[in-house]
């Protein structure tokens, strides 16, 4: 009797080990991301990198009139910083553009949430002619704004005045709305958020199109309002938009300039109502202190790069 033959023993092949070393890329291949982003770095350093040392240097040096014909400046070292930070004046300017920066950041990320929203909720031919329109008033020049707001709000001419004086009781026509301390800044307020709101707008609103609908199916059939749904699961999911958005206007905001300053020619204020653009610009080209005006724009942009500092902290927390 021959005896059954025997099935051959299966060997497991051996599973590739997950810490064996990889091969490594050739050194050409791990230098070519920076090669190519050497010639931005290079431009950059070009073109701010000169000023920036120009403003930094400046700062400590008596740089007046007497410079521009050719006499060699005179180096104060911290003078210009001791003779700012112990002015009244600086510190009213920055306190005033804080505060404006504040106002005009929050009106505008509250206006643009709300047409985000709109635009989520409307049907698509209202939905197109509103982002449109706002395209429209985002892309026109500041000049062209500014021109459009002073027929406005002129005191002799303005639709405004006219418009208001129409209600009982009231009569505008005559009043100027860049002479009180309030009214300017408004008016300030509106013509930048009525310019920013729109690119707010459209970027929560391209946020919340990447909201998954099976989230909100979800909240709806466990009984959550339209409120509750925003406030606790829209809301939260475009929170890093939000915060970037928000930097980003606080940042605008605090260093706006030319709509400051053609507000201050179009009124009789003049540079009574400055922010820290235009009273730095007033300090070195109207008042010929370019060394305190350089040391002024070194504390803004030390102000500046603090909030910047969150800006890049979310971006990162974005990357993770």
């Amino acid at each position: 009797m021959t005896s059954p033959a025997t099935a051959p023993a299966v060997v497991d092949a051996p599973t590739p080990r997950s810490d064996a070393p990889r091969a490594a890329k050739p050194r050409s291949v791990r230098a070519l991301p920076y090669l190519l982003v050497t010639p931005a770095v290079l431009a950059l350093l070009v073109g701010l990198g000169y000023p920036l040392y120009w403003q930094v240097t400046n700062s400590f040096k008596e740089y007046g009139l007497a410079q521009q014909f050719g006499q060699a400046p005179e180096w104060v070292g911290l003078a210009n910083y001791v003779e700012l930070l112990t002015g009244s004046q600086f510190w009213a300017v920055l306190l005033k553009s804080v505060a404006f920066m504040a106002v005009t950041a929050l009106v505008t990320m509250a206006l643009g949430i709300g047409l985000a929203l709109a635009m989520k909720a409307v049907n698509r031919w209202a939905r197109l002619s509103l982002q449109v329109a706002m395209l429209l008033a985002w892309a026109m020049p500041i000049v062209a704004q500014m021109t459009v707001w002073n027929w406005l709000i002129d005191s002799r001419n303005g639709v405004l005045n006219y418009v208001l004086s129409l209600l009982p009781g009231v009569d505008m026509i005559g009043h100027n709305w860049l002479v009180n301390p309030w009214s300017f800044f408004a008016v300030a307020s509106v013509i930048i958020t009525w310019a920013a709101v729109p690119f707010v707008a459209l970027s929560v609103y391209a946020g919340l199109t990447q909201v998954s609908g099976e989230v909100t199916e979800a909240a709806q059939l466990d009984g959550a309002s339209g409120f509750q749904m925003l406030r606790r699961i829209t809301l939260p999911i475009i929170r890093p938009i939000l915060v970037i958005l928000l930097l980003l206007q606080m940042i605008w905001d605090l260093r706006v300039y030319a709509q400051i300053e053609l507000l201050q020619g179009f009124g009789a204020a003049g540079d009574k109502y400055d922010l820290l653009g235009t009273y730095i610009y007033g300090l070195g080209i109207g008042q010929g202190h370019f060394g305190v005006a350089a040391a002024a724009a070194m504390i803004v942009m030390v102000f500046t790069i603090g909030l910047s500092w969150f800006y890049v902290r979310e971006l990162l927390k974005e990357d993770n």
